[in-house]
């Protein structure tokens, strides 16, 4: 449909400069906020890999407009995080303000809800002709008007994901592999739920796994990995002194034993 509108029009149609960046509406509780930097942290190097460019954008809380509406806000939906691929990090060397669908074309990959409530909102059907405030449902958006490819649903308080699938217009639940993880094949990972403490809160929290099961460390957890390899090596190191110096006085392990 977009692309049948004529290029006067697109120009008089107004970019992220122009639209509301928020609804003035609170992140619904604490748990939000570290939950999308684990997200993205830990995504990052892979991203990276696959977009040697750079050329992809991560939204936390980000509204992504699809209509013209008054007042424009209704346009909007802002998932809590969501990946963007093949499109610049910023416009015009500046951070995003929102999402303009019809200036970029490019839908997410995939777009993920926090509940933070009954998860009503996050399952809303409802279509534009049968809502009251003339606000479709956040599932009937994802689906029919952006049409997110992935679409995942997080209860921390179920310590539970759903994750859905668009497939001929329709999203389709995807089932929990043997590990218990939704497999996401376009960008080789899963998602699942991992019973850990981060950022000192101790939760179910929602994270990525690689095709074979290893879990995406964060930056934090990447260098204490390294740290603990350069530990392990320098006791070798230490361990392999002492025996050339046991030797050289004529011990053998054997003769501690």
């Amino acid at each position: 449909m977009i692309n049948a509108i004529s290029s006067d029009l697109i120009l008089a149609l107004p970019d992220h400069t122009q639209l509301p960046e928020s609804d003035g509406k609170f992140v619904n509780n604490y748990q939000e906020h570290p939950q999308s930097i684990l997200l993205t942290d830990s995504i990052q190097p892979l991203l990276q890999q696959r977009h040697p460019d750079r050329q992809y954008c991560i939204g936390q809380d980000s509204g992504i407009y699809w209509r013209l509406t008054d007042p424009p806000e209704k346009g909007a939906e802002a998932p809590d995080w969501c990946y963007i691929p093949n499109v610049p990090p910023t416009l015009d060397g500046q951070m995003r303000r929102s999402y303009v669908l019809w200036q970029e074309y490019v839908a997410p990959l995939i777009a993920i809800e926090f509940v933070s409530g009954n998860g009503r909102e996050e399952r809303d059907r409802t279509p534009p002709s049968q809502s009251k405030e003339g606000k479709p449902g956040k599932f009937w958006v994802y689906k029919q008007a952006i049409r997110i490819p992935y679409y995942a649903i997080y209860e921390v308080r179920k310590a539970q994901v759903e994750l859905y699938h668009l497939v001929d217009n329709v999203y389709q639940e995807v089932a929990a592999n043997e590990r218990g993880h939704y497999a996401i094949a376009p960008l080789a990972v899963e998602l699942g739920i991992w019973h850990g403490v981060y950022q000192n809160v101790q939760l179910p929290w929602l994270r990525w796994w690689n095709a074979e099961g290893d879990l995406l460390l964060t930056g934090e957890e990447r260098a204490e990995q390294e740290q603990q390899k350069r530990q392990k090596l320098v006791e070798k190191l230490i361990d392999g002194l002492k025996l050339e110096q046991l030797s050289s006085l004529g011990i053998s392990p054997e003769d501690l034993v």
